[in-house]
């Protein structure tokens, strides 16, 4: 099975709103304010690190968190938006 590395796909664009101090996807005609940590999430989607080494170094980062568990099913689901690759 190949290791899935995630990446935004191109007409996605992950940025940081320094009025709201919150992170955005910035998607055609339409833009997603995200929660908590997904914009630390999807900093590291960069096509090169696979889903196991998202939450390790997640993991380190937020060691309460329950990253195992929640990255790779938020993962998922933003694949399932078409948002990454």
């Amino acid at each position: 099975m190949t290791r899935w590395c995630p990446a935004l796909v191109p007409a996605v664009q992950l940025r940081h709103d320094r009025v709201r101090d919150t992170d955005l996807l910035l998607l055609p005609e339409r833009v997603v304010v995200l929660e908590g940590s997904a914009g630390a999430v999807l900093r590291l989607c960069d096509g090169v690190r696979a889903v196991p080494d998202i939450v390790a170094e997640l993991a380190l980062r937020y060691p309460d968190a329950p990253v195992a568990a929640e990255v790779p099913a938020f993962l998922g689901r933003i694949r399932a938006e078409g948002w990454l690759r």
